[in-house]
């Protein structure tokens, strides 16, 4: 299609960190504060001039001059480090903030699912919010009843669709907040990585919906940190990092851009006490293309620890997912087994070699964890980015396989030889004695 659904120009966001926070006003506080505010603004200027700036107050650019197009029925991944922009950026096109500058133009009704009940309130029951965010997206009372069984069953709260909202467990919340906005037919939906806070079959039920959506030829923009699902999802991949668009084009090399900035050296001006992973690949990835390998290929996964203080013990993990985020490998190590004395602050490389595991052709996720105890005895927690890592080999008959092993297949054109006589006979006469 040739008509565009978001266009973004200039798009940036200012946020304050450490300022006074300001705090609801009254009537009677907004006249004297208008009537106080000339003589404010002269203190504040002599302030500055004496002081620079407010104490304990600085500035973040959530977003720098980020200017896109999407068309309508493109599905448009967007990935990137934690903080890089991505939540900001769709909070914006939901109308849920607003910009420092420039400005963004949606053609179409918007749909988004940006945190597990967004918009609901909860002393309304699942049916009342179901027509009350309905009549937010601009819905009219006949196009939601037309939907609202489908809705309610999709979200699997028949029993409880009575029953106020401040009463649902987070996953019945998500459930009906997700059914929501996939069913009242909007035009872009925008969604957060906020699958991952449903069980494994409510993953699988929201990511074919939301494939469904994009085959109706709707324009979806999908955040997720499973490279796997944005891959299988999406035709369109915008990377995005410390709030600057950096990449935008079709996914696969989307992906391979996002790839290599996982191997790229770290910001130098990082504190040097934190603890943090540095980079990751799978195999040899000098050549900064895909990581992909095949079904018989052994895998070796590459990283950089930082260890910003001595550790008392420590566990890695290694960890493969397959697209619907469903672990598939799990493997750990103690570092006392690694380490041949103390394990000590410091920079590591991490090595893991896996013989041929045989996954089935398709997109997984590869990460590392690490669980540390520091020198105060409290553990810390420490995840390492999502790289994507692609089988390739035939998929007919494997949908529903984690593993493809290599397996021999014999067909024989000889009958089946019957059984001797005598054994015949003797089977016949232990059936005739066994009692009834």
């Amino acid at each position: 299609m040739s008509e565009l659904a978001i266009r973004v120009a200039g798009l940036s966001k200012k946020y304050r960190i450490g300022g006074q926070r300001e705090r609801y006003k009254t009537l009677r506080d907004s006249l004297a504060d208008a009537a106080a505010a000339p003589f404010q603004r002269l203190a504040s200027l002599v302030a500055r001039r004496k002081n620079g700036k407010g104490r304990g107050e600085s500035e973040i650019w959530a977003l720098s001059n980020v200017e896109f197009e999407v068309k309508q029925g493109d599905v448009v991944g967007v990935i990137g480090h934690n903080g890089a922009g991505k939540s900001t950026l769709l909070k914006i096109l939901s109308r849920i903030t607003e910009p420092t500058s420039g400005h963004a133009e949606i053609h179409g009704r918007v749909g988004s699912l940006l945190e597990v009940g967004t918009g609901f309130h909860l002393e309304l029951t699942g049916r009342e919010n179901i027509y009350l965010n309905g009549a937010i997206l601009g819905m009219k009372r006949a196009e939601i009843e037309r939907r609202l069984d489908e809705i309610i069953a999709f979200a699997g709260v028949e029993k409880f669709v009575d029953t106020p909202v401040k009463h649902y467990s987070t996953g019945m919340h998500l459930r009906l907040a997700f059914a929501v906005a996939a069913h009242l037919e909007p035009e872009i939906l925008l969604v957060d990585e906020v699958l991952a806070v449903g069980d494994a079959a409510f993953q699988k039920k929201c990511l074919g919906k939301i494939g469904d959506i994009a085959a109706a030829g709707r324009t979806v923009l999908f955040v997720s940190h499973n490279l796997g699902a944005v891959k299988e999802l999406c035709n369109i991949g915008f990377v995005l990092r410390n709030g600057s668009l950096t990449f935008r084009g079709p996914v696969a090399q989307a992906l391979a851009f996002y790839g290599r900035t996982l191997t790229e050296a770290p910001n130098n001006d990082r504190p040097g006490h934190a603890t943090e992973w540095r980079y990751i690949y799978v195999n040899d990835y000098s050549d900064g293309s895909l990581a992909i390998t095949s079904p018989a290929e052994p895998l070796h996964i590459h990283a950089g620890l930082d260890l910003g203080a001595n550790c008392q013990r420590g566990v890695v993990f290694l960890l493969i997912e397959d697209f619907m985020g469903q672990l598939v490998v799990h493997r750990r190590a103690a570092l006392s087994d690694l380490c041949s004395g103390p394990i000590r602050a410091g920079h590591y490389r991490v090595t893991s070699r896996l013989p041929a595991v045989w996954l089935a052709p398709g997109v997984y996720t590869v990460y590392l964890k690490l669980i540390a105890e520091g020198p105060n005895g409290q553990y810390m927690r420490h995840l390492s980015e999502k790289i994507f890592l692609q089988v390739d080999g035939a998929t007919a008959g494997l949908s529903r396989a984690l593993l493809a092993p290599p397996c021999e297949w014999e067909l024989s054109s000889r009958q089946v030889q019957p059984a001797p006589d005598h054994l015949d006979s003797g089977l016949e006469a232990r059936s005739r004695a066994r009692p009834l």
